[in-house]
């Protein structure tokens, strides 16, 4: 079983940055995949950003430039690094992390608020 716990959200002006951190703790795969999703008020949850064992990434279109995924050696701790933020990136923000049998775990999310 896997647990993972977001930390870092808050509410801040456009243009502003914020670091969300996810520390998974359970069952750790080094061939874990981790990604950042995000949800707003009255969409679907998207993808943001995804981070492969082997340290790929890819980012949604919207992000890309903005916000940076990485993690530590250990696929324990998962950043997500968010700059120049917008209000349209406001939302809830979920830690995914799937195990190398596909089998996905979502930590409780994190509120970003992006307003002036």
């Amino acid at each position: 079983q896997v647990q993972l716990v977001e930390s870092g959200g808050g509410l801040v002006q456009p243009g502003g940055s914020l670091t969300l951190t996810c520390v998974v703790s359970g069952s750790v795969y080094n061939n874990n995949v981790m990604g950042w999703y995000r949800q707003a008020p009255g969409k679907q949850r998207e993808l943001v950003a995804r981070l492969t064992s082997s340290g790929g990434t890819n980012y949604a279109d919207a992000v890309k430039g903005r916000f940076t995924i990485s993690g530590d050696n250990t696929v324990t701790t998962v950043w997500l690094q968010m700059n120049t933020l917008q209000p349209e990136d406001t939302g809830v923000y979920y830690c995914n992390v799937v195990n190398p049998w596909g089998q996905s775990s979502w930590g409780q999310g994190t509120q970003v608020t992006i307003s002036s």
